[in-house]
């Protein structure tokens, strides 16, 4: 090495002399000098390499086997968006499986958090105003395998005297691959668009109430399904075809929770739901589901009056900002296996909304028309008010990760038999 580098310094000074036309004679003492800067060079590098052979691994510079693995924060942009349409259970786990791509150990949990705090005033006399906590509202999610994944959704709420808490998802799923994604577990149930594109946590959607015709603890539909399901997307070129498919335990005597503890018949439930989403659109998504059940008003005789329930519904959603629209049907037909006596129960709502150009975009106002109808003698829904009801309010995006909504309503719906005029403000975040 030393050679060589007599001879590219000797190259290097008789360049230098004739690029100058001033042809001069390379002295010895020049030369040496050279050569003394090099054999210094030369034993700093050898002492460097020592000791970075010699020492551990500095805590500044941890080896890949010993570095954390944390996964990079989403776009602030990604962050103002509502969810993306459909978001299935399927997508939530999906970000698992890019960290696992990295080469990260099993198991390997992320926690993320949603929170609210809400106030309310009606002119209904029966309705005092104020100031109430919302729902908090924790997400894991775990994978266990490059296949295997795990997710849950804990949820605590405010009740008079007490604090409530419901664990409202719970999932553990096989990918096999992208067309069938094997589950078993608790859900929201895949016949709306709404009640699997948004889920606890206010945050998630741009208004502050979830539309009547999925309301948490309603009776309209059943919220929550227990039991196995498979979904993934079906090859259909440029139609971007998806599904889910499941079996299960249906309601429970109180219709408005599943059945949690096994169902109170021996008839399972299945549901199947059906949706397109072109990627030449990227914001469109049609779609379509039915559900089938028999319901037991009561488990406490052998005769109790079980009931025929058939659930089809349609959606029609558009998920860019601007504009940004929701549309849902649903017809719930229920026959007394008893009386043969039949029951159809309407369903539905319309929503639009639209993100402002200015001010960084922080503004989107909404507006929601709300949709009910029951029969006044339809036994498995007894006492149900029907609704007719507008919403117009405002979101505005204090952050990426927190919001305030401010509302106005005006209608009639549950639990309020007559019309009245209400306000509603809240401030929502994630974390």
């Amino acid at each position: 090495m030393r050679s060589t580098l007599i001879v590219f310094c000797t190259a290097l000074l008789s360049t230098l002399t004739f690029a100058t036309n001033a042809p001069q004679q390379v002295s010895t003492s020049d030369l040496q000098l050279l050569l003394d800067r090099i054999d210094k060079l030369e034993k700093r590098v050898a002492e460097l390499e020592a000791k970075q052979t010699g020492s551990p691994p500095s805590a500044l510079a941890p080896s890949p086997q010993t570095q954390p693995q944390v996964p990079a924060p989403a776009p602030a942009t990604e962050a103002k968006e509502t969810k993306p349409a459909q978001a299935t259970e399927a997508e939530e786990m999906a970000g698992m499986h890019t960290v696992l791509s990295r080469g990260d150990e099993y198991p390997n949990l992320k926690i993320r958090g949603f929170a609210d705090v809400d106030f309310s005033a009606n002119d209904h006399s029966g309705i005092n105003s104020g100031f109430q906590l919302g729902q908090f509202v924790l997400h894991f999610a775990s994978a266990l395998s490059p296949k295997i994944s795990y997710f849950a959704e804990v949820r605590r709420t405010a009740a008079p005297g007490v604090y409530n808490v419901d664990l409202e998802r719970t999932i553990i799923r096989y990918d096999w691959n992208d067309m069938a994604k094997l589950s078993f577990g608790r859900y929201h149930t895949p016949i709306n668009y709404w009640n699997t594109a948004f889920h606890h946590g206010a945050w998630l959607q741009t208004t502050i109430a979830r539309p009547d015709m999925v309301a948490f603890g309603g009776r309209f539909i059943p919220v929550h399904f227990v039991g196995a399901q498979s979904e993934g997307s079906v090859p259909s070129g440029t139609l971007g075809m998806g599904y889910n498919l499941g079996i299960g335990n249906g309601r429970s005597t109180n219709i408005a929770r599943g059945g949690d503890f096994g169902d109170v018949n021996n008839h399972r439930a299945w549901l199947g739901n059906f949706y397109l989403r072109p990627p030449a659109l990227k914001h469109l998504q049609i779609g379509g589901s039915v559900y089938n059940d028999e319901i037991t008003l009561s488990t406490a005789t052998p005769d109790g009056e079980a009931f025929r329930e058939w659930i089809t519904s349609g959606h029609l959603i558009w998920t860019g900002e601007t504009p940004e629209f929701f549309a849902e049907f649903a017809n719930v037909h229920h026959r007394s296996l008893t009386t043969n006596r039949t029951f159809d129960n309407q369903g539905g709502y319309v929503q639009f909304a639209y993100r402002l150009p200015f001010d960084a975009r922080k503004w989107k106002p909404y507006y929601r028309y709300d949709y009910l109808q029951v029969p006044a003698n339809e036994p498995t829904l007894p006492g149900f008010t029907n609704v007719r009801k507008s919403t117009l309010g405002i979101r505005y995006d204090i952050s990426d990760f927190a919001a305030f909504k401010a509302e106005y309503r005006n209608g009639r719906g549950n639990p309020l038999p007559e019309s009245s005029n209400a306000v509603a403000v809240q401030t929502a975040f994630t974390f």
